[in-house]
């Protein structure tokens, strides 16, 4: 495990939304957020930390990506065809992420 490297302002909001999410969703496997220099968000056992690790999946994005995917602004197979996000590892675990998206 590494240590949580320092996070941009995007992710650091983006965080404690996951995390209260997790408290009433259940999310099984492990899920990266992979935005380059802003930071990880890192979904594993329940919770959501900034502290990367190996995953299940890795989805890469830009932090604004990231937000649009998670407002439902951006539909995950577009910006994955038009190479807005990259996923590397099980992306059967980057399908249940819509489970945990839905209000």
């Amino acid at each position: 495990m590494m240590d949580a490297a320092p996070m941009s302002p995007v992710l650091a909001d983006i965080l404690p939304r996951l995390q209260d999410a997790l408290k009433t969703k259940s999310f099984d496997g492990s899920l990266k957020f992979d935005c380059g220099d802003s930071g990880v968000i890192v979904l594993a056992d329940g919770t959501a930390t900034a502290t990367d690790q190996a995953t299940d999946c890795t989805l890469k994005m830009s932090p604004d990506n990231l937000v649009k995917l998670l407002k439902g602004k951006l539909n995950p197979m577009t910006a994955l065809a038009m190479g807005k996000i990259r996923i590397s590892g099980n992306p059967a675990v980057a399908m249940k992420l819509s489970d945990l998206l839905k209000g």
